[in-house]
């Protein structure tokens, strides 16, 4: 599941690597940029998301991986023969319905397979795709843009994705957590169907108001995703604020996200477990040491001269904090949310995480850069994340027993 993780962010990250030369091959500006790192995708995603993780609580997950890999592999190949902003936005749409299958699917797969206290680690390991896959794209786009066009980057990679669908073959659907409801199929017709999916919505708002640690989380997580979305105009910053060239800006920013996002992805999951060993609410007193710990750096990358070697080291620390915390939010939210929900208690905290952080974070940054310029727009994404401590202190302090 971490291997169609990283092709899942490849696929998610090509706008953002490629965005300037879509700018300026199809005079787009950066809110709109923005808008297709966001909006445009993640507003689907999550909708879907949300049908497709009460779904996963009672029919087979790895059938829905399998549809979602076909379905947002298709969209990808689909990007590249995009005119203007308007069928890529629409392509986006599509392949945000389609990668909203997975994690759903894939995070309760790997909660059923391995011992709680190992939760922490494993969806690091899980969420290191984002990282890896970032890389991915920024590396796959500083090579095959300058020499083939933008346009075969998405090409390649939607192919790549339809032939690495039938891996899934090797994945075995394990058994569920006690407490899990069974998986479906014995339910008959819409109305049975129907009743499944009433009787799945009241339990997740029935943890919601009787776990308020499990909201306060979400909504942590959304500030800590508006700071990491607005990330995906570092190229465009490189480029334009910093005076990089674009394929060197791609190949660095490439390379340090692959090895700081790593390292953010393991440290976030192993604090988090080892915060949980020693205290009630341990993971969510991890989340308010990552972000206090984090910030300081992101300031000093977005301010330093490039000339700097500072400049490289806070780089590489802030580039780590823009995944550090999807271990520690998502082995929270599946030790808050009751078993019989977790697939329904993953989406809804990707419905929240994504609206209110992922596509805020990119298109207001966006906005701002048009105005202000894109250094304007990252610090103030600094501030944000700052916001989300006081919800992590709160969960933290009425974690449930």
């Amino acid at each position: 599941m971490a291997g169609f993780n990283v092709l899942n962010f490849v696929d998610r990250q090509l706008v953002g690597s490629l965005a300037p030369l879509l700018m300026a091959d199809l005079q787009i500006s950066r809110a709109q940029i923005g808008l297709l790192a966001g909006f445009a995708f993640v507003l689907c995603y999550t909708v879907a998301g949300m049908a497709i993780g009460i779904a996963a609580d009672r029919w087979p997950r790895r059938a829905i991986v399998l549809g979602g890999v076909w379905l947002w592999s298709l969209m990808t190949a689909v990007s590249g023969a995009a005119r203007g902003f308007a069928d890529l936005a629409a392509a986006r749409v599509f392949l945000g319905v389609g990668q909203a299958a997975l994690t759903p699917a894939a995070l309760p797969m790997l909660a059923d397979a391995l011992p709680s206290r190992r939760w922490g680690l494993a969806t690091g390991i899980y969420y290191a795709g984002l990282p890896v896959g970032t890389a991915l794209s920024l590396i796959v786009a500083g090579f095959v843009a300058p020499r083939f066009g933008w346009r075969a980057c998405f090409y390649a990679l939607g192919a790549l994705g339809i032939a690495a669908s039938s891996l899934l073959a090797l994945v075995r659907e394990p058994v569920r957590r006690q407490g899990a409801p069974p998986a479906a199929g014995r339910a008959s017709g819409q109305s049975g169907a129907a009743q499944a999916f009433g009787a799945t919505a009241r339990e997740l708002f029935r943890a919601l108001r009787e776990r308020p640690a499990f909201g306060l989380i979400v909504a942590g997580g959304a500030c800590l995703a508006y700071a990491s979305a607005a990330a995906i105009h570092g190229v465009t910053w490189l480029v334009q604020e910093r005076g990089f060239r674009f394929e060197s800006a791609a190949y660095t920013a490439g390379g340090v996200a692959v090895a700081a996002g790593l390292c953010g992805n393991l440290a976030g999951g192993w604090v988090a477990d080892w915060c949980a060993r020693r205290w009630r609410g341990g993971r969510g007193w991890s989340l308010v040491l990552l972000t206090l710990f984090f910030a300081p750096f992101s300031v000093a990358f977005y301010l330093l001269p490039p000339s700097s070697a500072l400049f490289y080291v806070c780089w590489f620390v802030s580039s780590a904090s823009t995944v550090a915390y999807f271990g520690p939010v998502f082995s929270s939210i599946q030790e808050v949310a009751p078993p019989q929900v977790g697939s329904s208690a993953v989406a809804f905290g990707l419905l929240v995480v994504n609206i209110a952080g992922v596509g805020s974070g990119s298109w207001l940054t966006g906005v701002i850069g048009d105005g202000a310029g894109l250094t304007a727009g990252l610090l103030a994404s600094v501030g944000v994340t700052l916001v989300g401590v006081p919800a992590f202190l709160l969960a933290a302090r009425r974690w449930p027993r």
